[in-house]
Order: structure tokens, then sequence, then C-alpha cells
């Protein structure tokens, strides 16, 4: 959701894919028009930058599942770059703008402003930002909104506390994620309103040491339930669970129930190689304009995904309550109480 990495870090979490860079035509094309399909002939070429590892079994490493899709489903010549700061998301950015790609995706909120930014440099590749609510004539974002998942996931932590104390981790404090943490919370607080809620940010999100800090400092203070995305970092949390004993944990961004299923209640799931695939079909059909797509339980994208592992600790009428909401989720009949960030906060160049 994010803007979001992640390590191999015991027998269980294996790595989804080897993080190297895919080889790409050794040729430079002139840039196509991203409001026309490729010239016949002219292989149609996508990139991803990361923020993180495509190890991470979340954020990154569903965005490169996208990235695979894309290329076995349309035939496409890919590419992959991990990122840093800033300047390294202009700069490749720039760089593949360039090199004539048709699809440039930066994946997070904080590749936005490169976006917008490169975007006019290089009218003839399309960029998408995911978790962006920025859009220009060749500059588009995909919203994650996280809020309806996110509540479930909360009606059933707050079914299932002992201590009545649960905490919340993130990577850094980004808007989407502050709306899957404001979502839990009030998840929570309908069917236990008196619960106590702790949030901490490890401040990045590939720390996995960190991450083990943080769940053991809230396990410290009560916490035996764990709402966390922060990638790679979350890893530490599963691991804290894990050795401990003491909490459960809910992953997110992609299904992580098998990172640690014995501590895992479930997981808030983004389907990125759907979404991905959706919108590349889209630039190399030749019919995107800028703008940004909002996907969420309505569209299918965003959901919760349980851990059959765990299905006999969890209350069967917190069960039937999430699953009769999930149908009215999915007809538009009931959202979260908490509105998303992005409705009132749309940036255009």
């Amino acid at each position: 959701m994010r803007a979001h990495p992640l390590r191999r870090l015991f027998s269980t979490a294996a790595a989804l894919a080897p993080a190297f860079l895919i080889a790409c035509s050794a040729s430079q094309e002139k840039n196509s028009d991203s409001a026309s399909p490729p010239a016949a002939g002219k292989p149609f070429r996508v990139a991803l930058l990361t923020p993180g590892p495509i190890s991470d079994q979340s954020w990154n490493g569903g965005a490169y599942q996208g990235l695979m899709r894309i290329r076995d489903s349309l035939g496409a010549q890919v590419s992959h770059i991990q990122t840093k700061t800033p300047a390294e998301f202009e700069e490749n950015f720039r760089q593949y703008g360039a090199q004539g790609y048709d699809l440039v995706f930066g994946h997070g909120f904080e590749f936005q402003d490169a976006a917008v930014r490169v975007g006019p440099e290089f009218p003839k590749t399309t960029y998408i930002t995911t978790s962006g609510n920025s859009s220009g004539t060749n500059v588009g974002g995909m919203v994650f909104s996280f809020s309806d998942a996110s509540y479930l996931a909360g009606l059933v932590a707050g079914a299932m506390t002992r201590s009545n104390v649960l905490g919340m981790i993130g990577g850094t404090e980004l808007p989407p994620v502050k709306e899957s943490f404001q979502a839990f919370a009030a998840g929570v607080h309908h069917v236990n309103p008196n619960a106590k809620l702790l949030t901490a940010y490890i401040g990045n999100w590939d720390d996995v040491s960190a991450g083990k800090e943080q769940a053991l400092a809230q396990l410290s203070r009560g916490a035996d339930v764990i709402f966390q995305n922060a990638d790679a970092a979350g890893l530490g949390i599963f691991q804290a669970a894990r050795e401990t004993k003491k909490a459960l944990v809910f992953g997110t961004n992609s299904n992580q129930n098998a990172v640690a299923p014995e501590v895992t209640i479930g997981s808030v799931v983004i389907d990125l190689p759907h979404a991905f695939l959706t919108v590349a079909r889209e630039v190399k059909q030749g019919g995107f304009v800028g703008h940004v797509v909002v996907l969420d339980s309505r569209t299918g994208v965003v959901s919760l995904v349980m851990n059959p592992a765990m299905s006999a600790r969890v209350p069967a009428a917190t069960m039937a309550t999430v699953d009769s909401l999930r149908v009215l989720m999915k007809a538009g009949q009931f959202t979260s109480p908490v509105a998303s960030w992005h409705d009132s906060s749309a940036k255009k160049p």
C-alpha cells in the first residue's frame, strides 16, 4: 500500500523470487506514444521501481509478481530496479523514459512527486505510482483502499484478544498505512470498546531486527494481537510472535498466512498482479489517459484472507459477521467508518 521490502528470515519464509535485474534488449528504441499501441514489431516494455527488496513476501514481492504476470500474459520485456532515495526515483524514471519504455511503475506513495516531475519530459512513456493520488497526461496512480479489509481484521482481533491490548506496527507513517491502522482500530472498538491500541512506527521498511524489537516492546506491554504493515521489517514481527508465543499477528499487502501459520490469523491482501496487469493492458492497447484508479473491496483487489490453520480459534459468530459484511462491501452497501485518505487529497501537477 504503501509504499514498501522482504528478506528470508526463517525456514518457513521462503523468498518469493531472486532479486535480480531482468535482462532487457540491448537496443534503445525511441519512445512510443502512450496514447496509442506500441508500433508493430516493437516490444511492449515495462519497468518496475521498488523501494525495497522483492524477497519481502509483502509489498515489493507482490509488485514483482505483477511484473511477471505482465511479462507472461502480454509478452512484455520487463526490468526491475530497487531504489533507495528520492534522487534514485527520479534518476531511474528518467532512465527508463530515455530508453523508450512504454510503462514504468513506481511502487509506493513516495514515488509520485518524481513521476510528476519526470513525466512531462517523456510524454510517450506512461508512469504509474501505486498508492499515489497524483495524475497528469501520462501520469497516473493506483490507490489501494485498505479501510474495509482492515476494519474486518479489527473485528476479528477485537473478538480474539484476551489481554484487551492490541498493537499496530508500521514501517513509516504514510497516509495509506495510517488509514489501515485507523480502520483496524475502529473494527476492534466496535466489538471491544474497552480495548487498548498501541501504535509504533519502525522508521523504515527493511530492518527486520528493528521490527522484532518493536514487536517485543509491545508484547512487554501486554499486546496479544499485532496488526503490522511493515514489509520486510514485518518479518521480525512474525519472528517475535513465533518465538515468544505471546501474540497473534495479521499479515498485510500479500497473503502472508504461510510466513508463520501457527501465529498468523489472516492477511489484508492486495491482488497486485491483477491490478498491475489491468493497467498494463490498458496502456498496451493505447487507451490510457492519466487518472487515479481506486481499488478496494468492491473491485475484489483488496480483501481479508483468513488463515485456515487458525479457523478453529476464531469465534464462529465473529466469522459470520465478517462474511456478512464482505457481501455488503462487495455490493457497495457497507463501508468502513474510516474515510479513505485519498478521498479529498487528489494531487495534480
